[in-house]
């Protein structure tokens, strides 16, 4: 997305260039035009005695036979000729329709996720922007058509909404409200609202008697709406009682929503990103504590220990500030943007890598091999956590742009995946530790929708957690998901640790049961 802002900076510096030749070239042509209106007002004034001028019949033959030639070819010359050029030379690089579809569903999750309406999003009033732009009734109307095209009509109302209101504002376009009306009527009919889909298509008559299709749908509405009426009155016992049983429905959605855990997990995530929801108690906040931390005397950390503080509890995530410079976090993203590509997920069933609408990123990989710096890194994973990294995977780094999310998700591989990590041969992933190297203005936290936790991203920090526990069982606690971006742009690196290497560095613990049954087996040998 940089690269395409520098290429249209370019194609407006050539566009410049074409606007200034032609200017040149018509103000010869205006100079040339200029001296023969008064030369030709005064010759024509006295023609013979003009031409009785040995020099000015000479000139007049000149001129006819030899400058006029001259301005033919002016006037036939083309200056475009280096814009199209460059022109079609960065065509190569522009969005496809594919592209566009998709920055338009990312801005419409953006809208379901954040809660925003159109007009907040149209005047780009949005929290933590800093370049503030206006959407066109025309962008407007391209939003919705997007939508309509995906039989988004729930959306497609909301956007040609906003577009007919930016046009009885007075916004000048070359979209008409005829054809917003025809758009916008159809999405309501399609959405069962049969009563203002009228309203809109005798609208879009009283601008366009003509209309044909408009003069359908004004029939079929009002049949449909004849035939609904005249069912009511049979139905008036039964809306008594559904009356009655939407008052109860409410009530329990009421008491729903009190209970977070009841939530569907679509919910809970969007609410976590929103900082709604969020289940930290202030007695469980008290046993949070920040810390200088050395890993038990490490060396490397026994003069300048690290800031440590306590994201959370249950799952236990912890957080490292300062723990990577501004100067290795550029290093990194300088690395990996060459390399950077739609990121993939693995197919549960199959185990192979694939992209997916839930993982809107782009990823790359970094090994000690690239840069001395990915090794010095590494090491200091290994430091702070003091699990083995030789089994661990490659440093991932990903970057989000706006509307890159990645929805809940687990880090290691459940029971029904037990070829998840089998090509690796290193067994699962025991913990995660997640690099934060950007800011973010507004979106991108990194929640987790079972436990109602979010974390904020802070550039320089990490934050560090186990999948599983001790006995090798999957935390399904630690179900997590990237926010949708919405002001910003988000850069991460990640380290999945694996549990190969850890047998001594995390001791496998034995559980209860698992003691009753050895101890029972070795008691009652099996025959």
């Amino acid at each position: 997305m940089t690269d395409l802002l520098y290429t249209e900076k370019d194609l407006v510096t050539s566009l410049k260039d074409y606007i200034r030749a032609e200017e040149n070239k018509l103000e010869q042509i205006k100079r040339w035009a200029d001296k023969l209106d008064s030369l030709t007002a005064a010759a024509t004034q006295d023609p013979e005695g003009f031409l009785g001028h040995p020099v000015n019949a000479f000139k007049l033959m000149k001129r006819l036979n030899t400058e006029w030639g001259d301005l033919e070819s002016l006037v036939l010359s083309d200056t475009s000729d280096g814009f199209i050029s460059n022109l079609t030379i960065q065509r190569q690089h522009f969005p496809t329709d594919d592209d566009q579809t998709g920055a338009a569903k990312a801005l419409l999750r953006l809208q379901d996720t954040y809660r925003l309406d159109a007009n907040t999003i149209s005047t780009g009033d949005l929290p933590g922007a800093i370049h503030k732009i206006h959407m066109t009734v025309d962008d407007c109307y391209e939003l919705a058509k997007i939508a309509y095209t995906e039989v988004d009509y729930y959306h497609t109302e909301l956007w040609m909404t906003q577009a007919l209101k930016q046009l009885e504002e007075g916004e000048e376009s070359n979209i008409d409200m005829v054809t917003v009306l025809d758009y916008l009527s159809y999405a309501i009919y399609q959405q069962g609202e049969l009563d203002r889909a009228l309203e809109l298509t005798k609208r879009l008559l009283e601008l366009d008697p003509e209309h044909q299709r408009a003069k359908g749908n004004l029939k079929y509405f009002e049949f449909q709406l004849e035939k609904q009426n005249k069912a009511e009155p049979d139905e008036d016992e039964d809306k008594k009682e559904q009356v009655t049983n939407k008052t109860t429905e409410k009530k329990q959605k009421k008491e729903s929503r009190q209970t977070f855990s009841l939530i569907p997990e679509r919910k809970k995530y969007e609410m976590l990103c929103r900082g709604e929801g969020i289940r930290m108690t202030p007695q469980r906040q008290s046993r949070l504590f920040c810390r200088y931390y050395d890993n038990k005397h490490n060396p490397k950390f026994l003069l300048a220990p690290v800031k440590q503080q306590d994201e959370w509890d249950r799952p236990y995530i912890v957080r490292y500030l300062d723990i990577i410079s501004d100067t290795e976090m550029e290093k990194v993203k300088q690395l990996a943007k060459p390399r950077l590509r739609r990121a993939t997920i693995s197919n549960p069933v199959t185990g192979v890598l694939e992209t997916a609408s839930y993982r809107i990123s782009k990823s790359a990989w970094l090994t000690e091999y690239d840069d001395p710096l990915i090794d010095k890194l590494n090491q200091r994973i290994e430091d702070l956590t003091g699990l083995e990294m030789d089994t661990a995977e490659e440093l991932q780094v990903a970057n989000y742009g706006v509307g890159g999310q990645y929805e809940p998700h687990f880090d290691f591989g459940r029971k029904d995946e037990p070829d998840a990590f089998k090509e690796l041969g290193t067994g699962n992933r025991i913990a995660t530790w997640l690099f934060y190297m950007s800011d973010v203005a507004a979106g991108g936290a990194t929640v987790f929708p079972d436990v109602g936790a979010s974390v904020r991203p802070k550039k320089g920090t990490a934050v560090f957690w186990y999948n599983l526990f001790p006995n090798g069982e999957g935390d399904y606690s630690t179900r997590h998901a990237a926010c949708p971006v919405l002001v910003g742009n988000k850069w991460v690196s990640n380290k999945w640790i694996h549990e190969r290497g850890q047998e001594w560095r995390r001791p496998y613990a034995v559980s209860s049961q698992t003691l009753v049954c050895v101890t029972l087996c070795t008691v009652f040998p099996l025959i």
